[in-house]
């Protein structure tokens, strides 16, 4: 019997999913697919600076699961940007947080989010 998936903790989908050359369309190129897991490891370690220890943690996973996540993850940025290929971010093992109201801890997307709405909003 195989072992059940571990959901990755997620806080956030990205604004856009599809990045790459101006000049192109998915449709008349190969594209690139990365999941939303891959993702958030990304933004967790090179945006927010999380190691990869930290970035587990926020994540609900292994340390050497996020790294296998994070090497695959970078090398479909490299494979992006030195073919000329687009970019898709879709799909994979992930549930969204689901406190909107403190987050899941440093670095939560849902979170900063939240406050910025509640900051900015029309009294």
């Amino acid at each position: 019997m195989s072992r059940p998936i571990k959901w990755r903790k997620v806080c956030g989908l990205p604004e856009s999913n599809k990045f790459g050359p101006l000049d192109l369309s998915i449709e008349e190129r190969d594209y690139v697919n990365m999941t939303v897991d891959e993702y958030e490891t990304i933004r967790l370690i090179d945006l927010e600076g999380f190691t990869q220890e930290e970035c587990a943690k926020q994540m609900n996973v292994g340390r050497t699961t996020v790294q296998g996540i994070y090497v695959e993850a970078r090398r479909k940025l490299a494979q992006s940007l030195i073919d000329g290929k687009v970019l898709v971010i879709e799909g994979g093992e992930y549930r969204l947080c689901d406190d909107l109201v403190n987050g899941c801890g440093r670095g939560c997307r849902r979170n900063r989010r939240n406050r910025n709405f509640k900051n900015n909003r029309w009294n």
